[in-house]
């Protein structure tokens, strides 16, 4: 992936963070740059998940254990993004909204 399709697919990232902030309870809503930040930080945590553990239990693996990784590092990122707060009940309903979102916009190419 080129490096622009890189900056378009952290854009659409942090994009679908805001959203999340507005409509799930337990999330607070971020700013842009804030978003942005998180996009990174929540990418990083997941390359490192999938280093660490495996491809099939990355975030972006499919089943439970890929929902509740994904639950996990959305909320591991609020200790590295500033003014980002995450419940636990927030990161697991946000998992869910950021795969369904997901279904309609990818943010990467399948």
């Amino acid at each position: 992936m080129d490096w622009v399709g890189t900056v378009v697919r952290f854009v659409v990232s942090a994009l679908v963070l805001m959203l999340v902030g507005l409509i799930v309870p337990g999330f607070g809503t971020l700013g842009f740059w804030q978003a942005l930040l998180a996009a990174v930080v929540i990418a990083a945590l997941g390359w490192v998940v999938e280093s660490v553990f495996g491809k099939n239990i990355s975030p972006y693996g499919r089943g439970i254990v890929g929902f509740l990784v994904s639950a996990a590092v959305i909320w591991a990122a609020q200790f590295f993004v500033p003014e980002m707060s995450v419940s636990l009940i927030g990161a697991l309903i946000a998992a869910f909204a950021v795969g369904v979102i997901d279904m309609f916009v990818p943010t990467t190419i399948r």
